[in-house]
């Protein structure tokens, strides 16, 4: 079944809302700062202000006379001149300092509210007030012109950063969700054609079935022909649930993948065993099966014997189906060094390069197989396996010239040695104690 590629756009969409929102909350978040360093900055340097007037207050109060007013700054030489002016009792300007502009009426006559901001002439000016013993009260001011310039120049900064920065934060955010929607989407398509195909799968025994029942009971049959279709239904029912509980293992794996159970598995005599189970289907093919299996008793697996049970089958049943009649398949386990590896090799026509990217894919079948009764769930099933209980797959050209594929996982450290019970053989060949060869097929 042809799947469709995952579309660019259906990828790209959660990504694009997860950066517009990132982008979103940073441009909040960095207007509120901004916001927050003008306030505090602008307090600060009012409260300068407020000092350096207090100061030139102190100092006209000390020395109360009009000659005495003068411009001048009591903080750095950069800071504004203080302006002083001598106000009497009537709201009259009497005396100001040099280069003072004129203090407006309002100001004069103002009793309260001191220090506050007011505009004197076209500027804006710190005006601080205090009264005299002669009842002549003196009014300092300075101009806020340089304060305003600080405001200004840190907004105008924020102003050329926030588009880098909303701009960053967005491309970085894209990147980002774009890496971390695009598994979550393939994960979303899989499940998609997974559930379309396995309605497929299920479908045509189903199909076959319903069909086999009509035509049993259209019309009176022979007890022969009969049995003939309910073989036919049976084949199918047995078809369909092997389809079911492979669907239904990869469910449970899928939803809560159980972890491996601590367990030493003798590989030797678990494929001997599984390879058993096969020898009458390989002899009704005239298939030669082969076990080669090492001698060393510490060839074990910490993996669950279940497991490695069904990865095992599964490799021997795909070669036998997909070898043909009359072929040679081998199963051998040998142990390189600190590993333990299961290989299975037959002379059929193996695996064309171009279907290797999709050998473990669920519902993928070979085009060379020449029994079709599988479902294509099988390696998908072996691939759980094989990951699960850290192994690796190697998949290749065999010495017969048809597939191998083998798994190999780090050999189980243990302070004892196995206890496996030792099989009937023949030496592989003479002198050879590492390996023993069985022959499954009839002659």
């Amino acid at each position: 079944m042809k799947r469709a590629p995952i579309r660019a756009g259906a990828a790209l969409a959660p990504a694009i809302k997860v950066a517009i929102g990132a982008a979103l909350v940073v441009a909040g978040l960095y207007v509120a700062v901004v916001a927050l360093l003008v306030t505090l900055v602008a307090h600060r340097l009012t409260g300068e202000t407020d000092h350096r007037l207090s100061l030139q207050l102190a100092s006209v109060r000390e020395h109360a006379n009009e000659e005495r007013l003068t411009s001048k700054s009591f903080g750095d030489a950069d800071d504004a001149p203080v302006y002083a002016w001598l106000v009497a009792a009537n709201g009259a300007v009497t005396t100001g300092s040099a280069a003072a502009p004129t203090l407006p009426s309002s100001l004069a006559n103002r009793r309260g509210g001191f220090p506050l901001t007011a505009h004197i002439g076209a500027a804006e000016f710190r005006v601080d007030a205090a009264p005299l013993p002669t009842g002549t009260r003196v009014f300092v001011a300075e101009s806020l012109a340089q304060e305003q310039h600080v405001r200004n120049l840190l907004l105008l900064t924020a102003l050329i950063v926030s588009p880098v920065l909303v701009g960053g934060v967005f491309a970085g955010a894209l990147v980002v969700g774009r890496r971390a929607s695009k598994p979550i989407e393939q994960a979303r398509r899989q499940q998609l054609e997974f559930t379309a195909d396995a309605s497929h799968e299920l479908r045509t025994p189903l199909t076959v079935i319903d069909a086999e029942v009509n035509l049993a009971l259209s019309a009176d049959r022979s007890a022969s022909a009969y049995r003939d279709s309910l073989e036919r239904v049976a084949a199918e029912s047995s078809r369909l649930r092997r389809i079911v509980e492979d669907l239904l293992w990869l469910a449970r794996f899928d939803s809560q993948p159980p972890p491996p159970r601590e367990e030493l598995v003798d590989l030797p005599t678990l494929v001997d065993h599984c390879a058993q189970r096969f020898a009458p289907v390989a002899r009704s093919r005239g298939i030669d099966l082969r076990v080669l299996v090492t001698d060393d008793p510490d060839a074990l697996v910490a993996a669950p014997p279940d497991w490695v049970d069904r990865l095992t089958g599964v490799l021997i049943d795909n070669a036998i189906r997909y070898a043909g009649a009359d072929a040679h398949v081998t199963v051998e386990v040998t142990t390189p060094p600190g590993h333990v590896s299961l290989t299975v090799a037959d002379d059929g026509p193996g695996i064309p390069e171009e279907q290797q990217a999709r050998l473990f894919d669920r519902f993928h079948r070979g085009a060379t197989a020449a029994d079709e009764s599988g479902a294509g769930l099988g390696l998908a099933i072996g691939d759980a396996v094989v990951r699960s209980t850290g192994g690796r797959w190697t998949v290749g050209t065999s010495t017969l010239g048809g597939a191998r594929m083998s798994v190999t996982w780090p050999r189980a450290l243990t302070g004892r040695r196995s206890t496996r019970p030792s099989p009937s053989t023949t030496p592989d060949q003479p002198g050879d104690q590492c390996k023993t060869r069985r022959e499954l097929s009839a002659d």
